[in-house]
């Protein structure tokens, strides 16, 4: 790995005489060291002056060290050093070249170490067009200095061309400062130069001053390429200004770049990604030739603004086109289906993936290992993980947040170990990962080990989210006085996920005080977030505080909120069914409620008594008279008669699963022999044998 250094080189301007000037000046006093002037250097001593002598202490040159390149050297390449003057060497030259072109990068800036080591070379355009392709394939700080010093030592003039590689490479390599100055020196700037500039500044993320150099450019030439435009819709969608993208739109059509398939493809990740999908789908039917990146862009504008649904449709629709599908689309189409939890999409999508080749992909298949851990198959998921020929930081992050999302405290560590045995280093997502697995698990003393060693071996500063999991790690245990401490003393101001950790530990262990502390915190940080009023208010319900309970309904209704309907969805062969608590919409009505009867009777025998004590986290009032009847109750009861015996369910609910519900699922998994996994609008719920995988604490 390239160790960065210093932003010049160090070259003293002291040493520098400006013999032959570069097209366009480089040289800034301001630019410490780093040399802009091509020139040729002036010795205060003349070579012919310098002799190895005993009486000067002198020593003489030291020989050239062995090259792991066997390069003949022709006897009129190496100059007398009396004559001082530069000579071209077109074996060296045309080697590098060569390297370049079969892109042994590495090697050919380690064959430049020869002119470097020499110094009085001159090497023509194409070998340092070589050598900037070097850089940029390597991505190399250091080399982009080398052969830059090279230049200005050398007094290489470059012409148009070249100019605008050395900007290029200088932006590649994420040298923006250093880019902008060159950019700035230039006299005569063309397209390309403010192409490359643009772009540059787009990618590293630098909107604001991407669009101001953008309308600079257009006063002085008022045109621009398809690309161009692309970028700079691009920087409208990473500010989030839907109205100058709008703007951008309409100045490209004038242009006639309307139907062009960059311009058109980044406009829909542009209107998307700024919450207009309409505005989006308008551009997709209007292009006359849609190409897989744009039906990519649609699929993933969907999913991003909740359209699940839609954005399957979409899917559909490209096979049906028969656009070819690249490992991108598959990976859209997963996260999708995760969102679904559709098992029947995901596996034709998993089909998909592997006719068309993409089967060891690491996108897809990390897509692939999100969606079964996290839907309860953590089987499936290491067997793709374990045939994955290369693993990135991702791939290890969903397998272990997949183990801890299922009560699998252990095995997530033991993957995050082997991810450290392996040279993987964990980022602070793997780190969330492994320390939510223990809280989920209740590893204590494990989750306190690797929280410390993140500072300490990894040289990782927790975040807030690592602090709400040890604070819900001390909640589990009660040890609600040693969770507020830790709050206080953060580094930083606590978050909203600091104090609702808190908080639900304060529900779960009906502490009133502390409870109605880290909710008045919520509300001051998100007064208009529901479900942080109806924590409060279960608490002061269950200490029997009817006063302040209705204080808080009171507040609810002074802020315009109220309690929704909860919905529960399920998916039956590939069509998905919603269900709200009393629903009596449905077709199979009467099987549903005769099943579900059915089910309360015989957990019921299991020791099963409704609970009345609570009100449903964050739900209508009226859903707590009908505790048979909830919403999470009828899409089981409709899934068993719709499934065979041996197959698990998975659904989906838009709040968090009450008190009541989460006991009778336990105990209907115990009676049925079924596995049900859940994700509510906290957290997942793997029920199993009796058991769920967050361990009652949600």
């Amino acid at each position: 790995m390239e160790v960065p250094l210093c932003r010049y080189q160090n070259i003293s301007l002291d040493q520098i005489q400006c013999t032959r000037s570069f097209p366009f000046s480089f040289a800034d006093p301001k630019l410490s060291g780093y040399s802009f002037s091509f020139c040729r250097r002036k010795w205060r001593y003349p070579f012919s002056r310098v002799k190895c002598s005993v009486e000067q202490e002198l020593r003489p040159r030291p020989k050239r060290k062995p090259s792991k390149f066997d390069v003949d050297w022709p006897e009129q390449t190496v100059l007398e050093e009396e004559t001082g003057t530069r000579k071209y060497n077109p074996r060296i030259c045309s080697q590098i070249e060569k390297l370049v072109l079969h892109k042994r990068y590495r090697e050919a800036l380690e064959l430049f170490e020869i002119l470097e080591y020499e110094g009085r070379f001159e090497v023509g355009c194409s070998t340092y067009d070589a050598l900037v392709s070097a850089c940029i394939g390597l991505r190399s700080v250091r080399a982009v200095k080398r052969v830059f010093n090279y230049m200005v030592s050398t007094g290489f003039e470059p012409d148009a061309y070249m100019r605008n590689r050395v900007l290029l490479m200088h932006v590649k390599c994420g040298m923006m400062i250093d880019a902008r100055k060159l950019f700035d020196e230039m006299l005569d700037r063309n397209l390309v130069s403010w192409n490359t500039m643009i772009a540059g500044l787009v990618d590293s993320g630098d909107y604001v001053e991407a669009l101001q150099l953008f309308l600079a450019m257009w006063e002085e030439f008022s045109e621009g390429e398809s690309r161009l435009f692309a970028t700079v819709i691009h920087a409208s969608a990473g500010l989030g200004l839907i109205s100058l993208g709008r703007q951008l739109h309409s100045c490209a059509l004038k242009m006639d770049l309307g139907e062009d398939i960059f311009v058109s493809c980044t406009l829909i990740d542009m209107y998307s990604k700024c919450g207009s999908i309409e505005d989006a789908q308008f551009v997709f039917d209007d292009m006359p030739e849609k190409t897989t990146v744009a039906w990519n862009s649609i699929i993933a504008g969907y999913a991003l603004h909740g359209y699940s649904e839609e954005a399957l449709c979409m899917y559909y629709g490209m096979r049906d086109a028969g656009v070819k599908m690249d490992h991108f689309t598959f990976s859209i189409v997963l996260r999708n289906c995760t969102r679904l939890a559709s098992i029947e999409h995901a596996k034709q999508a998993h089909a998909g993936l592997i006719r068309h080749g993409f089967g060891l992909d690491i996108v897809a298949s990390t897509a692939l290992v999100d969606f079964y851990s996290k839907w309860g198959r953590v089987e499936d998921a290491r067997q793709v993980f374990d045939r994955m020929p290369e693993k990135n930081v991702i791939s290890w992050n969903a397998l272990i947040a997949g183990y801890g999302n299922h009560g699998c405290g252990e095995e997530a560590v033991e993957v995050f170990e082997q991810m450290v045995r392996e040279g993987m280093k964990p980022n602070h997502v793997t780190f969330l990962a492994v320390l939510s697995a223990c809280s989920y698990s209740g590893l204590s003393e494990l989750g306190w080990e690797i929280f410390q060693s993140m500072t300490r071996d990894y040289k990782t500063k927790p975040r807030p989210m690592h602090y709400a999991c040890m604070i819900e790690i001390l909640g589990r245990e009660g040890s609600l006085d040693e969770a507020f401490a830790l709050i206080r003393s953060a580094p930083f101001q606590p978050t909203v996920n600091m104090w609702a950790a808190l908080l639900t530990a304060c529900r779960v262990h009906q502490n009133f005080e502390l409870g109605r502390f880290a909710a008045e915190k919520l509300y001051g940080m998100e007064p208009k977030k529901l479900s942080n009023y109806i924590v409060l208010l279960n608490i002061y319900n269950s200490c029997g505080k009817t006063k302040e309970a209705a204080e808080v309904v009171h507040t609810l209704k002074r802020n315009g909120l109220r309690m929704l309907l909860a919905c529960t969805w399920i998916e039956i062969n590939r069509q998905s069914h919603a269900f709200l608590s009393g629903d009596k919409s449905h077709a199979q009505t009467e099987e549903i409620y005769q099943k579900l009867d059915n089910l309360m009777l015989e957990i019921s025998k299991r020791g099963y008594i409704p609970e009345d004590k609570y009100m449903l986290p964050d739900v209508d009032e009226e859903e707590v008279q009908l505790p048979f009847y909830h919403s999470e109750k009828l899409a089981i009861a409709f899934g068993l008669i719709s499934t065979q015996e041996w197959m698990p369910l998975q659904m989906v609910q838009s709040h968090r699963i009450c008190n009541d519900c989460h006991k009778a699922i336990k105990l209907i998994t115990l009676v049925t022999q079924r596995e049900i996994v859940f994700r509510d609008g906290s957290r997942f719920h793997h029920f199993k044998d009796g058991s769920c995988s967050c361990g009652d604490y949600w």
